[in-house]
């Protein structure tokens, strides 16, 4: 006897895509506040908030930035930025100066403890896969995946300015 097809389910009404446990944003918001508090403690042992490990993340790939430029990678705006900026100062893991040739620009230098704190953050990256309890190939895959989704929202924001 051959088994009937199980129906394919009806789509949920109207209403049901108001609930909360319904929207991405939401579960994005939730993965986001975990991940942050298993960063408070992983980065707690190098002395550093997540932000600030975003902004040294940058510098150990291009030391020499200006805030702009810093800001650009991170997604940040100055006002943002500076303010954790002067705590990486005042920890002594960059050095601010002002650009020779514009003296409106600020750059953000690696110092020799911010450089050598690279050495202590190499295990960050495998803790935090650890706390995800998923493979690195599933990793990838989700990056790429929010990589897009980011690019997609990008697009539409721009879209609905131009619309508006």
């Amino acid at each position: 006897m051959t088994e009937m097809p199980s129906p394919t389910p009806s789509p949920a009404p109207e209403a049901d895509w108001l609930r909360l446990d319904r929207q991405i944003c939401f579960s994005l918001h939730a993965a986001s506040r975990a991940f942050n508090g298993v960063y408070r403690v992983v980065l707690g042992d190098l002395g550093l908030t997540y932000p600030q490990y975003l902004v040294m993340l940058v510098l150990w790939e291009r030391d020499d930035l200006s805030v702009k430029k810093l800001g650009e990678h991170l997604r940040l705006d100055s006002g943002t930025l500076s303010p954790l900026v002067k705590r990486l100062e005042g920890a002594g893991l960059v050095r601010r100066e002002r650009s020779a040739r514009d003296e409106r620009s600020v750059r953000v230098r690696l110092t020799g403890e911010g450089a050598a704190l690279r050495e202590r953050a190499v295990e960050v990256p495998r803790r935090i896969a650890a706390a995800t309890g998923f493979g690195l190939a599933e990793i990838g895959e989700l990056r790429e995946r929010l990589d897009r989704l980011t690019t997609a929202l990008d697009a539409a924001v721009l879209e609905e300015t131009r619309g508006h």
